[in-house]
């Protein structure tokens, strides 16, 4: 029976960014003049002892071994290595992910406590990845972002965070009870997009609060944005560190940053304690599958595994830990990887560029001094056809079979990744080509709808911590009559993970006019009890 990924049977030496590391494993993704520091990756002599040696991928090797053996089983799933697999998603998926979507039996080590298999392969992705320690992640990256703020910030302690980071930060202020610091992000409002943070604004935020006897326990950045805006990591590190203060990145959209000389620095290279990554975005390995990244001795260690503990499921699934071992020697074994991609990312920019009524974001669209946008990330507007991004990514999808992965009020996102071919990117440019056509002398004698986008995330006003507003009792009120209310949930169209309101946070005229006008264009809303926007939840003090 065949696995659901390739194993390969060689072992190279390869280099990252021009640094041979010292290591089983070394990755050669170009030719960087200037070479970024990697720290070795040390293992004490029990952790030696443990680890078992191969020259592939070690999890992947041990689920094709155990999958293989003529045994009798009386052990969960019950669907029994495929014995008793449903017919409908058997002969959808194959065979063959559930012949090895096996528990944790002995040859294949233990999540939580491992010393074989998941710890090699743990291992060999810390070596990849440049980071001290490296833990595999089953409930994606919302669960390493959580275990992050876990692990620095104790009750009544403060978190820096960016007012556009994602639920998942709430969400870890909920469970941590940490509370939240926020920063303002720079915010352009002919794109409705906010962009990243800036040492200064860290550092006024971490004045603010020495100033007034308040500990900070940590600071939390999203590096890059979900449009692929990077922060200056390392500046926001120097602000940090002398004072003690650990950094926390989340990196879910930049696991690939590490791979080639032409993508942006990644957090680790640029000092962050702790940063965690989406393996399974721009990288190969299964939907849910993320790392968890770790460097220096800020942060210990041992609390970082007990909150993980409490956080991932107890009966991990294999095929999202294999993946991303697989994905790690995927990477390894293929240096000029990311060269094609990038290639045919630079060149449709330049295409779009050109096209009439089609805009590109770029770094100048901000004023901020952000060292780098993700070159694979594509994000267009057409407002100068009159077009909204939603009805943009309708007529491309509708009439082009394009399909994009972020919709904004006034901006479509496309991600360029390894699977990405030159006839898809020929495709996008011949149809933003075709929807110039269409809408630019139709729409040219139209008064320009100058619908201006208030920011929604400017002059928040927080009464309550969000773990307060979680538990404390709500009520429904209609929309129209939310202006001064104390927001009792998470409202997120902006995008998609980035809320609003956030629960806590009073209802303001800003906040709410945003809110109206995503409703009237149609725009789907998650995170609100009612999608349809015409009322939410507010706390009942």
């Amino acid at each position: 029976m065949a696995l659901p990924f390739p194993i390969p049977s060689e072992s190279v030496c390869i280099h990252a960014k021009g640094v041979t590391l010292q290591c089983r494993i070394v990755v050669q993704c170009g030719n960087s003049v200037s070479a970024p520091r990697i720290s070795e990756t040390q293992a004490s002599p029990a952790e030696s002892s443990s680890v078992i040696q191969s020259d592939t991928a070690p999890l992947v090797h041990a689920l094709q071994s155990t999958a293989s053996q003529d045994v009798s089983c009386f052990h969960f799933p019950g669907h029994n290595r495929g014995k008793a697999a449903p017919s409908s998603l058997s002969k959808l998926i194959g065979p063959g992910a559930f012949l090895h979507d096996l528990p944790e039996l002995p040859e294949l080590d233990d999540l939580f406590s491992p010393n074989g298999v998941i710890l090699d392969a743990q291992k060999r992705a810390s070596e990849l990845f440049g980071s001290s320690k490296t833990w595999f992640l089953v409930n994606g990256t919302t669960c390493g972002i959580q275990a992050s703020v876990m692990a620095t910030c104790s009750p009544g302690d403060y978190l820096i965070v960016p007012r556009n980071c994602h639920i998942s930060v709430i969400s870890a202020l909920v469970l941590s009870g940490a509370i939240p610091k926020y920063i303002i992000p720079e915010y352009n409002s002919g794109w409705d997009i906010a962009g990243g943070i800036t040492p200064l604004q860290v550092e006024e935020a971490v004045k603010e609060l020495e100033e007034d006897g308040k500990r900070v326990g940590g600071v939390l950045v999203t590096s890059p944005t979900y449009h692929g805006v990077c922060s200056n990591v390392q500046g926001i590190v120097s602000v940090c560190h002398p004072r003690g203060i650990p950094v926390i990145v989340d990196e879910a959209h930049g696991a690939h940053f590490r791979f080639h000389d032409s993508l942006p620095s990644t957090a680790t290279e640029q000092g962050a304690d702790l940063a965690v990554q989406s393996t399974h975005k721009v990288l190969c390995s299964l939907t849910q599958s993320s790392m968890l990244h770790m460097t220096g001795d800020l942060v210990s260690v041992d609390k970082v595994s007990q909150c993980l503990q409490v956080l991932q499921s107890s009966s991990p699934s294999y095929l999202l830990l294999s993946s991303l071992d697989a994905a790690r020697d995927h990477l390894s074994k293929n240096t000029n990887i990311f060269d094609d991609p990038l290639a045919m990312a630079l060149e449709t920019k330049d295409q779009l560029t050109t096209v009439p009524g089609i805009s590109v974001l770029d770094l100048p669209c901000f004023a901020s001094d952000f060292p780098a946008i993700d070159p694979l990330r594509i994000t267009l507007s057409a407002s100068d056809l009159q077009l909204s991004g939603y009805e943009a990514d309708d007529i491309l999808y509708e009439g082009h079979q394009i399909v994009s992965e972020l919709v904004g009020t006034r901006s479509v996102t496309f991600a360029v990744n390894l699977g990405t071919r030159a006839q898809d990117v020929e495709k996008l440019v011949q149809s933003a080509k075709h929807l110039s056509e269409k809408c630019f002398l139709a729409n040219s004698s139209k008064l320009m709808k100058e619908h201006r986008v208030c920011d929604p995330l400017d002059m928040i006003s927080v009464h309550l911590t969000p773990r307060e507003a979680f538990f404390t009792k709500k009520r429904r009120v209609r929309i129209e009559d939310s202006l001064g209310e104390i927001c009792g949930e998470l409202i997120c169209p902006y995008p998609p993970g980035i809320p609003v309101l956030i629960p806590g946070e009073v209802v303001t005229h800003d906040s709410l006019s945003y809110l109206m006008n995503v409703r009237h264009q149609g725009i789907t809303i998650s995170g609100a009890v009612d999608a349809e926007l015409n009322s939410i939840l507010v706390c009942d003090l």
